[in-house]
């Protein structure tokens, strides 16, 4: 599997690309430079491409899945509840493209805030 890491402000998360067409997207516009939004305990932020949604799309996310929101061509990033939640799930906007599995605990990125700087980048090896 290919390696990855999110810089959000002072946070850096390690995931692994999964074996579809959003993750191949992702891997072929890397690296990704952005700036980081919130909403409710998710960070999301836009992108320079599009995928369309894509068969198992979903909103409600487990923890550590790296999403794709077609509807907002962003990557979003749910680690607790947001607005959308119905009780402790995590619920994105609508349904988003599942491409990447966190190998770090994606709360770190509780401490991001709007503005700040989001990195994409290959895994070291």
């Amino acid at each position: 599997m290919t390696a990855i890491l999110i810089r959000a402000g002072d946070v850096a998360v390690r995931a692994e690309l999964l074996k579809t067409p959003t993750a191949e997207k992702v891997r072929a516009a890397l690296p990704i430079y952005a700036t980081a939004r919130t909403w409710g305990d998710e960070i999301y932020f836009t992108v320079d491409f599009d995928c369309p949604e894509e068969p198992g799309a979903k909103d409600v996310m487990d923890a550590g899945e790296i999403a794709f929101w077609p509807g907002g061509n962003a990557i979003a990033i749910g680690f607790g509840r947001t607005p959308a939640s119905h009780g402790d799930e995590i619920r994105l906007v609508s349904p988003c493209n599942v491409w990447a599995h966190a190998v770090d605990d994606v709360r770190k990125f509780a401490c991001v805030r709007d503005g700040e700087e989001v990195a994409v980048l290959m895994a070291d090896s």
